[in-house]
């Protein structure tokens, strides 16, 4: 915790990790949009231009707790849970990014009106989906800002297993293996993996349902950015262990089809940048959506 944390107040009031996560949640308008066999939810704070927030893989909203509090302040935040994933319904079939794409423009277009031109915001396999999104969005949106994309043809570099839970595993047991994969995967300084953390990485590969690991490699993004014809935005984590060989390297791969490409990188922070450094991460997020 550091004093640049928005959440720094809950996280020294003593109340529980899931206390915590009840708090933010309770403070949201819950929508829901068709998805499926069932709704794709969503949650909405604050006033102003829309500002929508997509997740990673395994995630759900959780992955935005630390934008929250600070971006509901001017903007008005629509936080989704991504098809098969936190609180929404699996897409239809077939299961792939691309249909999970259309069902998130589905709802976008439900939910924001054209004329607000809301700003997209996108982490890990979030960016995978919302590319497909927007080929059908286009302009029903104003801009796209990706944050530790894969899925742009670059090598994902050496593999690495991942901890799993067994059965038998005390509570104890089971929460060292979320914080083992967050070690491993989701950012740079261990020291910074907190209670709350490790509960919402818990939470979330609880209720994930959408494997989304397998399309990492498949170079979706690369192939139909240059069609989404709207201004393209990163902020990246700079010591992300998913981009390899580079940061860089992947900013090249957007530029490709997007040579007006603006970018920020957050130095000493892993794969999970707005949880690990947010304080840098939502300055950065603010600075490239003024560009």
């Amino acid at each position: 915790m550091t004093p640049n944390d928005p959440l720094a107040d809950l996280l020294a009031s003593g109340k529980s990790p899931a206390e915590i996560t009840a708090e933010i949640a309770a403070d949201a308008e819950t929508h829901t949009t068709p998805c499926g066999e069932g709704d794709l939810v969503w949650r909405r704070w604050g006033k102003g231009r829309p500002l929508v927030l997509v997740h990673g893989g395994s995630g759900s909203w959780t992955h935005w707790v630390k934008q929250i509090p600070v971006f509901k302040r001017d903007y008005e935040v629509w936080a989704v849970d991504m098809p098969g994933l936190g609180d929404s319904h699996m897409p239809p079939v077939p299961q792939i990014p691309a249909t999970a794409g259309m069902v998130l423009a589905l709802g976008i277009k439900a939910l924001i009106p054209r004329e607000a031109r809301a700003h997209v915001v996108a982490f890990s396999f979030g960016a995978h989906v919302s590319t497909h999104a927007l080929l059908h969005l286009q302009d029903h949106v104003a801009d796209f800002t990706l944050t530790g994309a894969a899925a742009l043809g670059l090598p994902q570099g050496p593999g690495k297993e991942f901890p799993r839970e067994m059965e038998g595993m005390s509570d104890d047991e089971r929460m060292e293996v979320h914080r083992a994969l967050l070690e491993l995967l989701m950012f740079k300084d261990p020291a910074r993996i907190d209670p709350l953390a490790v509960y919402l990485q818990s939470e979330n590969i609880r209720r994930a349902r959408f494997r989304s690991r397998p399309f990492a490699r498949i170079p979706e993004i690369a192939q139909n950015l240059p069609d989404v014809r709207i201004p393209v935005k990163a902020v990246w984590g700079g010591d992300d262990q998913t981009a390899w060989p580079s940061v860089e390297a992947r900013y090249d791969v957007i530029r490709q089809g997007h040579p007006e490409l603006v970018t920020r990188t957050v130095p000493d922070a892993g794969h999970w940048v707005m949880y690990e450094q947010p304080a840098a991460y939502n300055a950065a997020l603010s600075e490239v959506l003024s560009a």
